[in-house]
């Protein structure tokens, strides 16, 4: 639900098979890449000051 919630696609389009499971992975993995790239810039951030 990850990528409905954040916008990447819409429920309807995991519910009438417009989008895969093959989809679905790949916004989820991106997503995660996002908030990991994130917490690394925030460390880094904390970790200057």
């Amino acid at each position: 639900m990850r990528p409905v919630i954040k916008g990447m696609c819409r429920y309807e389009s995991l519910k009438d098979g417009t989008l895969d499971l093959a989809d679905l992975a790949l916004m989820n993995d991106s997503l995660d890449v996002m908030e990991e790239n994130r917490a690394l810039v925030a460390a880094r951030q904390n970790h200057g000051k």
